[in-house]
């Protein structure tokens, strides 16, 4: 099976976007699998640290590399990493990638922090199982949930976003795999709105002068034709999560709803599995250009 890095190449290739999705059960996680067998594509699947605390790391790596197992093109990624201990713990288990978020820190504290998540991450990263390494440049709020208004400090206007020349500065000396910029993006979304538009000239600038991968996050809430113009600009990996969580809450309520006397989980669960999997399925067609 191809790692992480080639699968990235290949859409890079096809001018399309991979799916990242995060998850923090087992139902979340068969949903992503079946989606990605169903349609034959490569996923991310993400786990921030809280999810990797809930879940487990051993139990998450063993899952994914089951469905890895069977097939299914399955990376799994720690996502948001903000420490170097917990660095070291998605290092050690083996992940596919790792994201260190130092993104709330000025340039050159965010540049120094990274450099030492990054010197750490190739003690483990080997020929047989290369960890890529992702860096994030620009604040874009940190939590997965819906909102009245954007987050505090948010770098959703032009003078805030990620500039060109930042982007072109913390790559070089991080030496960072893929890198995630503030282009309009923010995490959460919108509960009866769109979210920000995004800068699509402003990542078909950083993509050019930078010439490494780049990742889109708080992909929830974002306009259909934003997120194809952006994989056109440059943007190899799509992060999709708020819109899972608000697709579980929904389906679970339904469910109980629909059924008040059920009370075996796994009768409940199959329609909520079915209803967050449409929601990826979705995703992953307008990212792979299917259908």
């Amino acid at each position: 099976m191809k790692n992480l890095l080639q699968v990235i190449q290949e859409a890079e290739k096809k001018k399309i976007a991979i799916g990242h999705f995060n998850v923090s059960n087992l139902e979340q996680l068969k949903a992503v699998a079946n989606a990605a067998g169903k349609l034959n594509l490569p996923v991310i699947v993400g786990v921030s640290e809280g999810e990797r605390d809930y879940i487990g790391i051993p139990q998450i790596t063993s899952l994914v590399r089951s469905y890895r197992s069977e097939g299914i093109e399955m990376f799994l990624n720690a996502d948001h990493t903000r420490s170097l201990e917990n660095v070291k713990k998605a290092a050690c288990a083996g992940f596919d990638s790792i994201i260190f978020d130092a993104a709330n820190l000025p340039l050159e504290e965010n540049i120094r922090s990274t450099i030492e998540a990054r010197n750490f991450i190739e003690k483990y990263s080997s020929w047989r199982h290369r960890i890529l390494f992702e860096g994030e440049l620009g604040y874009i709020g940190t939590s997965s949930e819906l909102f009245d208004a954007l987050p505090e400090g948010a770098s959703v206007t032009e003078e805030h976003m990620t500039t060109p020349e930042d982007a072109v500065r913390f790559v070089k000396k991080t030496r960072v795999c893929l890198f995630a910029p503030a282009v309009g993006n923010v995490h959460g979304m919108f509960k009866d709105a769109p979210n920000p538009r995004l800068d699509i000239r402003r990542i078909k600038e950083i993509k050019e002068k930078t010439g490494v991968p780049l990742v889109l996050h708080g992909g929830s809430g974002i306009v259909d034709e934003d997120f194809t113009a952006a994989i056109g600009a440059g943007i190899s990996i799509i992060h999709i999560s708020t819109e899972l969580r608000a697709a579980w809450r929904n389906a679970i309520e339904k469910a109980l709803k629909d059924n008040p006397n059920e009370v075996a989980p796994y009768k409940l669960m199959a329609s909520v599995i079915a209803t967050v999997q449409d929601a990826i399925e979705r995703r992953m067609r307008l990212f792979a250009k299917l259908p």
